[in-house]
């Protein structure tokens, strides 16, 4: 290593998993619950298909959340994403499980985050995206900050360029 940090460009090339936190980067942050206290999450549809498509290209993807909800366990078994960790009080701890169960070094891994929480992940991660509306140290902390804000197409944002500077996203248009 020649003690420079790494392009953008040169971050992306080595992204092979995409870890995602859930309030405020899938959704609003917004938590609602019914008069049942069941809670609900309002997932952005581009969100989604950009998981579909990450998918297709042979990536992985994974979900670290402090909170537990069966909204997630089911939104991320439509979108194929392979180990959710929910109830994560230690967020370090599911990162390096992330790692073992992938068989990936951090450099590997693209972190999409909004809050403190997801700090440490950010800063371990070869390539921290950070949403619009992310917190001051989230976005501090990010090589990326997209344009949408969280839960409003972030995610698919930032699919779409780690594809699209890999070469795969017109491939994927193609088929």
């Amino acid at each position: 290593m020649d003690g420079r940090e790494p392009a953008l460009h040169e971050r992306i090339a080595r992204i092979d998993v995409l870890l995602l936190d859930v309030d405020g980067v899938l959704t609003d942050g917004s938590i609602v619950y019914t008069d049942n206290r069941v809670e609900l999450k309002r997932f952005h549809v581009r969100d989604g298909s950009g998981l579909k498509l990450w998918g297709l290209a042979g990536k992985r993807s994974a979900i670290i959340t402090g909170r537990t909800s069966s909204a997630v366990e089911v939104r991320a078994m439509e979108l194929g994403v392979g180990l959710v960790i929910q109830g994560a009080a230690d967020k370090r701890m599911a990162f390096e499980r992330v790692l073992a169960d992938y068989a990936v070094g951090p450099e590997q891994v693209c972190c999409i985050g909004d809050d403190v929480p997801d700090l440490p992940l950010l800063k371990r991660s070869g390539l921290a995206a950070a949403v619009a509306d992310a917190c001051p140290e989230a976005r501090t902390a990010a090589h990326y900050v997209t344009q949408a804000p969280g839960g409003r197409g972030a995610v698919r944002e930032v699919i779409e360029l780690v594809l699209r500077c890999q070469g795969h996203w017109q491939r994927l248009l193609a088929t």
